[in-house]
């Protein structure tokens, strides 16, 4: 029999499972993250960033910065703040930028930023332990804005609410937009990203912006498949976002997401490491223990990769464990079969194969295959039903 402490070593915690990512900046850093753990990962930026110096709106900002020095200055990104400094310096406006900085009140979001401002040669006032866009706002509030002029660096995500509310309360705010997004000049990956969401080839799919998710959205949209997106991300495909903000176009389409509680690519990673486990269906089989993933199969801890047909049948099996499953039925469940039912026998051969531990599935002469479920969890299930 199986021993449910049995472990192996030699595999990721994610081995076995497909991730999406959609990032444009700091991809290659997030793909790497969930390669190292074992995940395979489909890369399809639905963004790219204009780049700093050719923005002509950062530009016109910073400028009316220079000209008219604000109260307070809110600093949200570390990447963005140290883009603005650059950028300033390359147009000649660096020095100028620093010294009208020097005499304004900084906060900072958090510490990452705080290092940025500490790095040009300023200092922050004060930086929320939450790195919690809504504290920085709740204490602006709490002190009052009223004839406040107040620059907030924007960094291509939407701050719902924060400009809206400094202006509610009586500021007067200068949006500062470090870098903005844009469609991705080649659509292809994107669309191949939809497509795999759709037909649930992957298991887990990331977003590190919000305008990200509003562009993979807005494209399936546009192609008709909104709501085959929704409907995979609502129950097949799991959407983990990197922080609240991020999630926001999810949400307001009705789609839940996972979080980590702290806002980083690392517990972004280490989130999916605990939550694609624990929704793989691990079952007792034949004296093994089985563990069905997205595109592959642990058997008693040893990772057997399944070809896609095979994955399809053995998904069909596991949803009634122990019971007959009909060569008609398990055609059904293969993609693009047709009617040959010929086409399990060949799937179901190589499916075997792959496992390798042939037992695993028994064929019922005559009426179909059936996991071959250990006594008594059989029995258990019989009871349950």
């Amino acid at each position: 029999m199986y021993d449910e402490r049995e472990q192996s070593p030699e595999h990721g915690p994610l081995a076995g499972f497909t991730v999406g990512v959609t990032a444009a900046r700091r991809a290659d850093e997030l793909g790497a993250l969930l390669e190292l753990r074992g995940a395979a990962v489909l890369h399809a930026p639905a963004l790219r960033i204009v780049p700093l110096s050719d923005d002509s709106e950062l530009l016109a900002a910073t400028k009316e910065i220079i000209g008219r020095a604000p109260d307070i200055a809110v600093a949200t990104t570390a990447i963005g703040f140290r883009g603005w400094v650059e950028a300033a310096d390359g147009w000649g406006l660096g020095e100028d930028l620093l010294e009208r900085l020097r005499g304004v009140r900084i906060l900072a979001r958090g510490p990452k930023v705080k290092g940025a401002i500490r790095a040009a040669g300023l200092t922050e006032e004060w930086s929320p332990a939450s790195e919690s866009m809504a504290e920085v706002l709740d204490r602006l509030l709490e002190e009052g804005v009223d004839g406040l002029r107040i620059a907030v660096q924007l960094h291509g995500e939407p701050l719902p609410g924060f400009v809206e509310s400094l202006r509610a309360g009586g500021a007067e705010v200068v949006g500062v937009p470090v870098y903005r997004w844009l469609p991705p000049e080649d659509i292809g990956p994107v669309d191949r990203m939809i497509d795999a969401l759709v037909a649930r080839t992957l298991d887990a799919v990331t977003f590190t912006s919000a305008p990200a998710a509003a562009s993979l959205l807005s494209r399936a949209e546009e192609r008709g498949l909104l709501d085959d997106l929704l409907a995979a991300l609502g129950h097949d495909v799991l959407p983990a976002c990197v922080g609240p903000v991020t999630a926001l176009p999810l949400q307001a389409r009705g789609v839940d997401t996972v979080q980590p509680e702290r806002f980083r690519l690392g517990p972004l990673v280490q989130l999916l490491c605990r939550e694609l486990p624990s929704r793989a269906r691990t079952l007792p089989v034949a004296g093994h223990r089985v563990e069905i993933r997205g595109h592959a199969v642990l058997v008693d801890g040893e990772l057997r990769p399944v070809p896609p047909a095979g994955m399809s049948l053995l998904r069909a099996l596991s949803r009634k464990p122990g019971w007959v499953v009909s060569r008609a039925e398990l055609l059904r469940a293969l993609p693009g079969a047709g009617r040959d039912e010929h086409a399990v026998e060949t799937a179901m051969a190589r499916l075997r194969t792959a496992l390798g531990a042939p037992k695993l599935i028994q064929t019922v002469v005559k009426r179909g295959y059936r996991l071959a479920l250990d006594p008594a969890t059989d029995a258990k299930y019989d009871a349950a039903v």
